[in-house]
């Protein structure tokens, strides 16, 4: 199965979310709202067709916006285009269509929207980025689009032509629809047929799942396969379905890709065949069909990786595909002469399966006709719709689209735009073996143990579907024991006493008697009904949940459901008790004991310090005039101690937002205590002066390192996807703390030589930023992510301590040698005050000059061109070198003694992609300044230019030479005087001027070979730190 995009480029760029001033994640990846999937019902129902308005924004002075959102004037029902210049927290330009005045909109107020939002390229047009969505717009939701639209480092590189004279066009395209009611659609009632549930991001699958199941034979055959042993290696499933990929681009239709496909190529002169024994022989090589498949798939190339832009690119060009495909046309040239000639290859089509977007991102769906009658489905998702045949294919060729004049008076150019829904895969089924693959599936070509494990699905869908339906009928009772308590304190939980959902839980019918409903306890638990006492759950103040008191004799004569809303006061649908069942020899059940208004019920925790455990050891009622003293024997019974046993008593109060465990005076009653029915209190034996190296040595201080105890995974920045290894630490922990024990898990000396970096939980990536010397209070704060927490923590160990570090500014400088083949890329670390001329200086010691006496300069070279050089007053604290690459040369002597009417100008390598009305410029290779006489011609400067670059003659002779302004190459003739092209006096800005050098780029993308020609214009790299 070949996808048309890479994985990691397809839906999964596409953040298609309200903007939020904090992205929140996990984004969507289409819209799936119910909104959205009423917008597809919407777009699919016979309704009106609404008009497209179109909106061009230019916004000048881009690069000088000061405002973190950037709005458009209002151009179609009170909306907008909102836009992040710098992204709205992420590295990529955000774009969203926004409505105005949201905050004011009448009640009710909601439109729904199918737009598409552009980045104009002014150079080249075709390279415009344009991506589309649709939104139910609201007062809540009042804008949506994309949060990652384009990198910015694209956005703002001058050469791809996004941003041209400092200028930004966008464009929108907005066709504003009627709302129907998705809710009351049934693709069952209205088509016979089902969708599948999108399940984020999965349209693309569902789209092909349901083309390969309305296919009855792959149906058959998918039924038929053995699901025991391997599949057998001659089964015709792969035969019946051949998947082929056809080229897009440069094409018509599917005949002439056909033609293509099978377009012989002459292999002659330099490109002659190597025959075996015969050495070079011209030959010929083509492809030829011995025989088509029933099912013919055709994979249409609508994404290509373009080597000129080094990315991939999305072909919306027009491309037809008819309803019937005879692939023997023109006397069977597509097939073999070897090809079987009884076999008809008449086609007739399917399904088309769509995508609509750009490359990356979109939204994908098929067109269908089950049974190859007139009537189409389009199965888009869960939502299924009837479709007649032009839609299904004449408005998937891709192409323009032409508007409707909105002037018909006016002779307005008719406005042409893109569609960027189009067919990216046909299928197709032969006409003579139709009838055996649009057969009849029953269920007797479904395996035995299929309808078995079918059917029980189905009766457990029936059995829910029940449940649902008569789940007002009943209510739930989850009843708590000692058993659980038990369980669940020091493993599950520490806090409290128990997990309610991990208890056992009984559905009743509201109108039981409570009384039936202990009998139904009894024959769970093998307690009797008259030994069973119940008590109420409640949540107090604190947040904490204890059993409050017991249920009064009058309250156990009510009905299940009065008992519940009696003692629910949140209205939630369950009723949580617990259950006392007090226990005798060989631990028989025996009748509770009376409990009057002195007495208390009390919980008890034993915790052990050596070990660091926490367990439940029981319950007791209690007097509320007794003292803690007087049940001092009964706790060390419990915990098995010595009856004389010395221990300490805390109470253990709550555990939000903080943790509250006090120590309880033995000698003060439990009432002056203001202990109630359901406190806890936790018991230890006291530690002995040797003991006390404990790192938790009582109940406060361990509940305390539970409540904020975090396993963090610690990973280098290297591999940002691998764990390194865990270390538990507490989120109170300081940053001190963190490093230090960081340093001792690394065997490192001095923990002032880690820095850290927080996780990005949105990108899955690390932030941007490091962690300062002691920037965050604690590990909670490292940990933290705008409304998320994640357990993920980057390190590196440094040469130097980051305070040290923190003061000093490292820049990545690339030195060329004025005579040797080779590019040595320094660190440079220098104090932040520092200039540009301390950086030279301090280059010098480092590297190898021509003589003792050169003169270096710093430049600014970005993407082949040459910016800045930078004056040697300059602080280099300001300096970026993330994005730009700082270079350092010697200072050429002819540069030294330019005349006062010589021109110093940018020379710069490109080569033109072929084949576009416009073609695209691209720069390559190493950039440079030549000085430039007055009055000297083309071909004189050019035998200077072959000196310095060391060209071949035979190579030379191909170059062409071009002035260039603005992006517009001149073309030059050896002739003429090149000085007459070069006026401008801000020679060191003016980069989009230049002396072009046009030839084939043929030098690989990274190093090169030490013996390789300079004239490669990139010299191979080393690298010191």
């Amino acid at each position: 199965m070949v996808t048309p995009t890479p994985l990691d480029q397809q839906e999964d760029d596409q953040m298609l979310v309200p903007h939020s001033d904090v992205v929140e994640g996990p984004q969507p990846m289409e819209v799936a709202q119910p909104e959205a999937a009423a917008a597809t019902a919407a777009e699919s129902l016979p309704v009106e067709e609404p008009p497209t308005m179109k909106y061009t924004w230019t916004i000048p002075g881009f690069t000088r916006l000061n405002t973190r959102k950037h709005y458009s004037e209002v151009f179609v029902v009170g909306g907008r285009v909102l836009i992040f210049p710098k992204g709205n927290n992420v590295d990529n330009l955000s774009m969203y269509l926004d409505v105005a005045d949201a905050a004011n909109l009448p009640y009710g107020w909601s439109r729904f929207s199918q737009f598409g939002l552009a980045i104009v390229n002014q150079i080249n047009s075709s390279y415009s980025i344009r991506k589309e969505s649709q939104h139910q717009f609201n007062s809540r939701e009042s804008d949506w689009g994309f949060t990652s639209f384009m990198p910015l480092s694209e956005l703002y590189d001058p050469t791809r032509g996004y941003l041209l004279n400092d200028t930004v066009v966008i464009e929108a395209e907005v066709a504003v629809r009627k709302v129907l009611d998705y809710w009351s659609y049934d693709s069952k009632k209205e088509t016979g047929f089902v969708g599948l549930k999108n399940q984020g991001a999965t349209c693309y699958m569902n789209s092909l799942l349901q083309t390969l199941y309305h296919i009855p034979y792959f149906r058959k055959a998918v039924y038929h396969m053995p699901t025991t042993e391997n599949d057998a290696p001659t089964a015709s499933i792969p035969l019946a379905l051949q998947n082929l990929q056809l080229d897009v681009k440069g094409c018509k239709d599917v005949y002439e890709s056909f033609d293509k496909y099978v377009e012989v190529e002459r292999l002659e002169g330099d490109n002659k065949y190597h025959a075996e024994g015969h050495d070079l022989q011209d030959a010929k090589k083509g492809v030829l069909f011995i025989e088509f498949p029933p099912v013919l798939q055709l994979q249409l190339k609508r994404f290509e990786y373009d080597f000129m832009r080094d990315t991939m690119v999305k072909i919306n060009d027009r491309y037809e595909f008819p309803l019937e495909l005879d692939l023997d046309r023109d006397n069977r040239k597509y097939l073999s002469p070897d090809a079987d000639k009884s076999v008809r290859n008449l086609y007739t089509l399917h399904s088309v399966l769509v995508h609509s977007g750009g490359v990356h991102g979109g939204h994908y769906y098929a067109f269908i006709r089950p049974t190859l009658s007139d009537q189409w489905y389009k199965f888009d998702d869960e939502r299924v719709t009837k479709e007649d045949v032009k839609r299904a294919l004449e408005e998937q060729y891709g192409g323009e689209e032409e508007l409707p004049q909105n002037n018909p008076g006016f002779n307005n150019p008719p406005f042409k735009f893109t569609k960027y829904s189009n067919a990216y895969m046909l299928v197709y089924i032969r006409e003579s073996d139709k009838d055996k693959i649009i057969c009849n599936v029953d269920e007797k070509d479904i395996a035995e143990h299929l309808r078995v494990r079918l059917k029980k699905e189905q009766e457990e869908k029936e059995e829910k579907r029940k449940y649902k339906a008569q789940a007002h009928l009943f209510t739930t009772i989850k009843v708590a024991r000692d058993e659980d308590i038990t369980e669940q304190i020091g493993k599950n939980i520490y806090f409290d006493l128990v997990d309610h959902e991990k208890i056992k839980s009984f559905r009743i019918q509201k109108q039981t008697p409570f009384q039936l409903f202990k009998e139904e306890v009894a024959k769970e638990f093998g307690v009797p009904v008259e030994l069973q006492r119940f008590w109420i759950w409640a949540k107090r103040q604190n947040h904490t949940y204890r059993p409050n008191r017991p249920l009064l004799p009058h309250e156990e004569l009510q009905t299940v459901e009065l008992l519940r809303e009696a003692c629910n006061k949140t209205n939630n649908a369950e009723l949580k008790l617990f259950l006392e069942i007090e226990r005798g020899p060989e631990e028989r059940p025996i009748p509770p004991p009376d409990k009057s208004s002195e007495d208390i019920l009390l919980f008890f925790k034993l915790y052990d310090p050596e070990n660091a455990i926490l367990r439940y050891v029981g319950r007791l009622m209690v007097k509320n005039s007794s003292k803690p003293m007087d049940i001092v024997g009964q706790l060390n019974q419990m915990a098995g101690f010595a009856p004389d046993e010395e221990i300490e008593l805390f109470e253990e109060i709550k555990f939000e937002p903080c943790v509250m465990c006090e120590q309880l005076d033995k000698k003060i009653s439990f009432r002056l205590s203001q202990i109630e029915d359901g406190d806890i209190i936790c018991f230890q034996k006291p530690l002995s002066i040797q003991e006390n190296e404990c790192p938790y040595p009582d109940v406060p201080s361990f509940l305390a390192y539970v409540q904020n105890r975090e396993v963090v995974r610690f990973r280098t920045l290297e591999k940002t996807k691998e764990d390194e290894f865990t270390m538990e630490l507490s989120k109170l922990h300081t940053y001190d703390d963190v490093v230090q024990r960081l340093a001792e898990k690394l065997g490192l000396d001095d923990p002032s030589k880690i820095r850290l970096t927080s996780h990005n939980c949105y990108s899955q990536q690390p932030k941007p930023q490091p962690i300062k010397y002691r920037g965050v209070d604690r590990l909670s704060d490292m940990l933290a992510h705008y409304n998320q927490t994640s357990d993920i923590l980057y390190y590196e160990v440094l040469d130097i301590p980051l305070p040290e570090l923190q003061g000093l500014k490292s820049l990545k400088v690339a030195f060329h040698h004025a005579t040797k083949d080779e590019v040595v890329i320094h660190n440079i670390r220098l104090p932040k005050q520092s200039t540009v001329g301390d950086v030279i200086n301090e280059l010098k010691t480092k590297v190898e000059l021509s003589h003792p006496d050169a003169e270096l300069r710093l430049l600014e070279v970005f993407f082949h061109k040459i910016y800045k050089i930078f004056s040697s007053t300059e602080r280099i604290e300001n300096i970026n070198d993330q994005y730009w690459t700082l270079r350092a040369e010697e200072i050429p002597e002819e540069e030294k003694n330019i005349g006062p009417s010589d021109r110093l100008v940018h020379v710069y390598h490109f080569t033109k992609e072929a084949g576009q009305n416009q073609a695209q410029v691209q720069n390559f290779g190493e950039p440079f300044f030549l000085v430039i006489h007055e009055g000297e011609t083309l071909e004189e400067i050019k035998s200077r230019i072959q000196k310095k670059l060391r060209v071949p003659d035979e190579d030379f002779a191909k170059w062409k030479f071009a002035s260039f302004s603005m992006g517009r190459p001149d073309y030059l003739q050896d002739t003429d005087v090149v000085y007459d092209r070069f006026q401008r006096k801000d020679v060191y800005g003016a980069w989009e001027q230049y002396l072009g050098l046009e030839h084939v780029d043929n030098a690989p993308k990274r190093a090169y070979a030490a013996n390789q020609n300079r004239h490669a214009y990139e010299k191979p790299v080393r690298i010191y730190n």
